[in-house]
């Protein structure tokens, strides 16, 4: 009798254990999903803003791009104008492109941390 309530005790430690691992794994896989989720909805703000301001820029170098050229007089003149604003849109570029790729540094790190999380777990 004392070896049944041993080896009844034995299989419910056991099940005990794969019980705890799955709940452990079912709570990591949630985690790990929810982080997913957080990052995509972050994402896409991210996006719609980038969009936003892009279009907003876009709108204000094409209205300076307009009033230099109604108030253009002369030859020299469209030709002062055309390099100041080829120089904008070239300065809006750069910064367009440095923001990008900061945010690509930023992802990267997002991703590498939800990685290396889910891994230590």
């Amino acid at each position: 009798m004392t070896e049944d309530s041993n080896r009844n005790s034995s299989e419910g430690r056991q099940f005990d254990d794969a019980a705890t691992r799955i709940a452990r794994a079912n709570r990591s896989a949630l985690h790990f999903l929810m982080a997913v989720q957080m990052a995509m909805i972050q994402e896409m703000l991210f996006a719609g803003y980038e969009m936003l301001d892009r279009t907003r820029t876009e709108m204000h170098l094409w209205d300076e791009f307009v009033s230099k050229i109604a108030s253009a007089h002369s030859v020299g003149n469209i030709n002062t104008m055309w390099v100041e604003c080829t120089r904008h849109q070239l300065d809006y570029m750069r910064r367009d492109t440095e923001r990008l790729l900061r945010h690509g540094e930023q992802m990267i790190e997002t991703g590498s941390k939800l990685f290396s999380t889910q891994l230590r777990n």
